[in-house]
């Protein structure tokens, strides 16, 4: 990894209870890629926390200047899954052991000189 790669951690928490986490990394420039390992907490957790700490991903704003994501994690985490597929293009999910390895093209974002929000919507001005 080169030495200007920013390294962040993402939390999505329920009350005082951490229960999902991601590591990021970037890296500066235009076809740069971001790389995530996502993780939640085992057993139940409420519904839709899996797919918040994909949109707390997505939505940093170091993330949105790069123009491909590569993520793992867990295999038969579906609302990942779904949620990446919903806001990013060309994904592939490739299993690897007990994990699952996506790549995806990540929608037009500054990088690109079109700002959208979750929902592809532009910001409100």
């Amino acid at each position: 990894m080169a030495e200007h790669d920013l390294h962040q951690h993402v939390e999505i928490s329920n009350g005082d209870r951490t229960v999902a986490a991601a590591e990021v990394t970037t890296s500066p420039g235009p076809d740069a890629t971001a790389r995530a390992s996502l993780r939640a907490e085992s057993g139940h957790i409420t519904p839709g926390s899996r797919a918040s700490l994909v949109d707390a991903v997505l939505d940093l704003p170091e993330v949105q200047d790069c123009a491909r994501l590569e993520a793992v994690f867990p295999l038969g985490d579906w609302e990942s899954l779904h949620r990446l597929e919903q806001r990013c293009a060309d994904v592939s999910i490739h299993p690897a052991g007990a994990s699952a390895l996506v790549e995806a093209t990540l929608p037009s974002g500054r990088a690109h000189g079109t700002a959208q929000g979750p929902a592809g919507h532009a910001p409100a001005q």
